[in-house]
């Protein structure tokens, strides 16, 4: 009879030692999992910003492209009467 509550004993420290020990393996896999959020949270803000920095980079290519387009089509106009103007001169040149 002492035997067996001795072995009953024994049965209840093994169990309650292996319960403490997966609430621990638990408690550090938690600790895991919240330091994976943060860097997830992290990296996700980083790329955020990264994509953020792109876009505007995009915007004011964008602009610049508009000006460059806008600057070549007055250049263009310009050549143009130019061209016209030193036609009627030598029209003129020709006719004197």
């Amino acid at each position: 009879m002492i035997a067996l509550l001795a072995a009953n004993r024994i049965d209840r420290a093994t169990t309650a030692s292996e319960i403490a020990s997966a609430i621990e393996e638990q408690a550090s896999a938690t600790i895991e999992i919240s330091r994976n959020v943060q860097q997830a949270s992290s990296g996700t803000a980083e790329v955020r910003s990264s994509v953020r920095t792109v876009s505007d980079a995009a915007g004011q290519t964008g602009k610049a492209s508009q000006n460059v387009l806008g600057a070549s089509q007055a250049l263009a106009e310009q050549a143009q009467r130019m061209r016209e103007s030193v036609a009627q001169f030598l029209q003129g040149i020709r006719g004197a």
